[in-house]
């Protein structure tokens, strides 16, 4: 029996089961979600902000991405693993872009990457899929042009719904097994889903989306109170991991801890 999840299988997905996908960005995760029966495993680039403190996912690098690629890889048997090309590791050329594309294949043990962009980047898309590297589209709100479109619900006005529209069917004609669909409106989120014969992966796109995704330490309260409208809030591990630590302080002070259960 088949049980480890490929970018064909998650393409034969659509119209038949709803696809799971979930970020992780370290083995510990990595094990719980796969665990979890989870289809896809996306190694973000969103690692710059939850995992390293930055404001953007603008400055993580190639090499940060492999690092915790690799750590994911490690922890994971059954989902799909996609690694996140980060900022400038695909733009410059399709020669860039299939080197770079190729190490997280090679060095990381990804089964796909995600490359952020819509027809214009369709070009790039057909290089890797030739090159057998499957390869997950991503439109709407892209991260990596925040200082372009800024953070805001895209396709809102009907010249950038079609526009929307043109760029997932784009990325279909060049060979993405999926398309990752970020802040758009719902109903222009079921359209898009419609309009294309792979699945679309949601995230704040509505409920007619193939798939979902969520940022893991969203979905975990590890992100604090700065979570976006579309996260659904899973439980608090947040305020449960700041309470332990309390307590263990207090025990540490108190003589409490370690008691004779803790010694050798």
């Amino acid at each position: 029996m088949q049980t480890k999840w490929t970018a064909d299988r998650i393409k034969a997905l659509k119209g038949i089961s709803k696809v799971s996908c979930l970020t992780a960005y370290d083995y510990t995760t990595a094990k719980f979600l796969d665990a979890a029966d989870i289809h896809l495993a996306l190694v973000g680039d969103s690692l710059a902000n939850t995992m390293l403190g930055h404001p953007t996912t603008l400055a993580v690098t190639m090499e940060q991405m492999l690092h915790h690629t690799a750590a994911v890889a490690r922890g994971i048997t059954k989902a799909l693993i996609v690694g996140d090309m980060p900022f400038m590791s695909y733009q410059v050329s399709t020669e860039q872009a299939l080197a770079n594309a190729g190490r997280f294949l090679k060095e990381a043990g990804a089964d796909a990457v995600k490359i952020e962009g819509g027809a214009f980047r369709a070009s790039t898309v057909a290089a890797l899929v030739a090159n057998g590297i499957p390869v997950l589209g991503h439109i709407g709100l892209t991260p990596q042009s925040i200082r372009q479109s800024g953070y805001k619900v895209q396709g809102r006005q009907e010249a950038d719904a079609d526009r929307l529209i043109a760029d997932a069917q784009a990325l279909e004609k060049a060979g993405v097994f999926s398309i990752v669909v970020e802040c758009v409106p719902a109903e222009l989120g079921k359209t898009i889903t419609q309009a294309v014969t792979v699945p679309t992966i949601g995230i704040g796109a509505g409920p007619d989306c193939d798939g979902q995704i969520l940022v893991s330490h969203d979905l975990l309260g590890l992100s604090g109170n700065d979570s976006p409208k579309f996260v659904k809030r899973y439980t608090d591990l947040g305020d449960r991991m700041a309470q332990a630590f309390k307590e263990y302080k207090s025990e540490v002070e108190s003589g409490q801890f370690p008691t004779r259960a803790q010694c050798y």
